[in-house]
């Protein structure tokens, strides 16, 4: 008994074990780019803000030597704090311990973070860093993975999910962060991939990298799996910090509010409005970057982009009007002429939904001459893949304002938050070019005979475009049929949304009865 430690000083012994880092590890970890689990959390999170959760968990595997080498806390570290002064909860994976691997008492700390997350109303991060699942576990790291999975499912659209991918995240371990609401990746550093490099050469005898495989140009540019990469780790932090500052802590809460708006502010931006008309060419085939037109509506410097390399023929990101968090979605002409095709269907489909799950107003922006025709297409399930956006513009019901810049053609212009489903304020430009197809393909097909019987068939084609343009290729038939509310100067257009938003601050809308619908996935 007298050789009995203290109580207070075990105490003190065990919180330093559970929190020391090896500084060999340390070393070993800055050397490949990468800041240890608590760096991580320390850059994250406001400053002295972190409490830590299971600091003293050791995991409870006793095979393969590994009953001496219980390290506390295991190779996760979690717990909560705050960014901004708002509630968030984390989990870092700890890759200087064995590797980052998960055991089943790393699942089970990763698990009870998001337990709380839900149960207190707050956004979960995930900072992902893993070599996988740990081998000597056997089934119970597998089992470990479907528990953090099923309540990645269970959290979605109740409480916001982020996943940082800092390093290596392979295998099972990828479909955690695929089921989370955004997906960040750091350049060079990071890693997704269901399988790697050395089975896929065993396998098919193709010889791939890692970044090739899953590096975060190939997630970013190519795959869509990831939202958006950045060239550091405190950079990818700061965007998560940043993409917070848009969303509510839950579904039944409100978007933080950006006091920067106030009435001088409101002077500036009507300024700001002024050119808006010259950004539209004239020549309804030249292109124009429509995020330009997006960031001059919007309150200044607010646009935050959301898959900003992925399918840039349509722009979704977050935005702020009046102070209020917004969702964009817009048809760029700037690439693919706007066109609608699988890649845009799918990424504005689940920003769409992401906004309705979480009560934030969205704002569409349309310029769309259809959705890409062609064989690759079809046999790619355009079909099905463009009734997602469809079906998650019907499904939602937040505020949906729409503002039509030009072409609305076919059944792109139904798709794109039309009056028909359910957009609550239609806006058009006198640009606005509302129509099954535009002018010239509409004249070749209805009126291909009389244009072959014509003396000079070539002056007659020019005549019925001309004709046809001025009756159907304008937003005037739409707004007198009450499709469109109002056709407006491109400089109105800030100050109707904004009144529009105010004027649906108090929507309610009810769906049938129903346990959920059926998406066409």
């Amino acid at each position: 008994m007298a050789n009995m430690q203290n109580p207070y000083e075990r105490l003190q012994d065990m919180r330093r074990q559970s929190q020391d880092q090896s500084p060999e590890r340390t070393t070993a970890q800055h050397k490949r780019g990468k800041m240890t689990a608590r760096e991580r959390i320390d850059c994250l999170l406001d400053a002295g803000s972190f409490t830590e959760l299971d600091g003293m968990v050791v995991h409870d595997c006793n095979d393969f030597g590994m009953q001496d080498k219980k390290i506390l806390g295991d190779a996760v570290v979690t717990g909560f704090g705050t960014i901004k002064g708002r509630l968030v909860y984390v989990f870092s994976q700890d890759f200087t311990v064995f590797g980052g691997s998960l055991s089943a008492a790393f699942a089970r700390k990763i698990c009870k973070v998001m337990d709380l997350a839900v149960k207190n109303g707050a956004p979960v991060i995930g900072i992902n860093d893993s070599g996988g699942a740990r081998i000597h576990e056997g089934v119970a790291s597998l089992g470990g993975y479907a528990d953090i999975f099923y309540r990645n499912v269970q959290a979605s659209g109740v409480v916001p999910q982020i996943s940082l991918i800092m390093g290596p995240c392979a295998g099972g371990a990828v479909y955690s962060p695929s089921m989370t609401d955004f997906v960040f990746m750091v350049e060079n550093t990071s890693h997704l991939f269901i399988t790697g490099p050395d089975v896929i050469k065993a396998v098919t005898g193709e010889q791939v990298t890692f970044d090739e495989l899953g590096g975060a140009e190939t997630h970013t540019v190519t795959s869509g799996v990831a939202d958006n990469s950045f060239p550091s780790e405190v950079d990818a932090i700061e965007g998560a910090r940043q993409l917070l500052s848009y969303l509510p802590e839950n579904n039944l809460a409100s978007a933080p509010y950006s006091t920067k708006y106030n009435a001088t502010q409101a002077e500036a931006e009507a300024n700001r409005q002024t050119g808006l008309r010259e950004l539209i060419p004239l020549n309804a085939n030249q292109p124009y970057d429509m995020g330009s037109v997006v960031r001059r509506i919007v309150d200044e410097d607010s646009f935050f982009e959301v898959k900003p390399k992925y399918a840039q023929n349509i722009l979704t990101g977050f935005a702020r009007m009046g102070g209020q968090s917004v969702g964009i979605i817009a048809n760029n002409p700037a690439h693919l002429a706007g066109v609608l095709d699988i890649k845009s269907s799918l990424k504005a489909a689940r920003f769409v939904r992401f906004c309705d799950a979480f009560n934030i107003p969205l704002i569409t922006f349309v310029d769309v001459p259809g959705f890409l025709p062609g064989t690759d297409q079809e046999k790619g399930g355009i079909i099905t893949h463009g009734a997602k956006l469809l079906y998650a513009y019907c499904e939602a019901t937040v505020p949906k304002l729409t503002v039509v810049t030009r072409k609305a053609y076919g059944g792109a212009y139904d798709v794109m938050s039309s009056k028909h489903i359910g957009a609550d304020l239609n806006l058009a430009w006198p640009t606005a070019e509302i129509a099954v197809m535009g002018a010239q393909g509409a004249c070749n097909i209805v009126f291909r005979k009389e244009i072959s019987a014509a003396a000079d068939p070539e002056k007659r084609r020019a005549e019925l475009i001309a004709e046809y343009s001025e009756k159907f290729a304008t937003p005037y038939e739409a707004a007198a049929r009450g499709y469109i509310d109002a056709v407006i100067y491109p400089e109105e257009t800030r100050e109707y949304l904004l009144r529009g938003l105010a004027s649906c601050k108090t929507k309610r809308e009810s769906a049938p009865k129903r346990k959920h619908g059926n998406i066409p996935l």
